[in-house]
């Protein structure tokens, strides 16, 4: 991987998304899985629109200040900020003994995951 090329932080964000809906397919769900997948799919193209832009940033997995990065460098992206609170919070969460995502939020996750992959591809020029 590049991290100098945005299209490189597409395609690593685009296995995670894979990988959050394999999670949750089959007898056994995988919430936990599934929620940090969602997570790292969303970062990985706030970071692929950074790259894009010629902005730096932080070693960070805090989808609001990537997001805060994206907006004060002319990258409107209108997402919620609960929303992106809420994903980041399974950063590391999701890594760790003590609550298991539920089935709803881990559909939730990879749902706002698919909206930040959907911005992202338009401004990428990515089909």
């Amino acid at each position: 991987m590049n991290e100098s090329n945005p299209l490189d932080w597409a395609a690593k964000a685009e296995s995670d998304l894979d990988m959050a809906r394999r999670a949750l397919r089959g007898k056994i769900k995988r919430t936990d899985a599934a929620v940090f997948h969602a997570q790292q799919c969303a970062e990985k193209y706030f970071k692929a629109l950074l790259v894009a832009g010629g902005v730096a940033f932080p070693r960070t997995h805090d989808l609001i200040i990537l997001n805060h990065l994206c907006l004060s460098n002319g990258i409107s992206t209108n997402f919620d900020a609960q929303q992106l609170e809420f994903l980041s919070g399974f950063a590391v969460l999701a890594r760790y003994p003590g609550r298991e995502p539920s089935f709803e939020e881990a559909r939730e996750a990879i749902a706002i995951a698919r909206s930040v992959r959907a911005f992202a591809r338009r401004r990428l020029g990515v089909k």
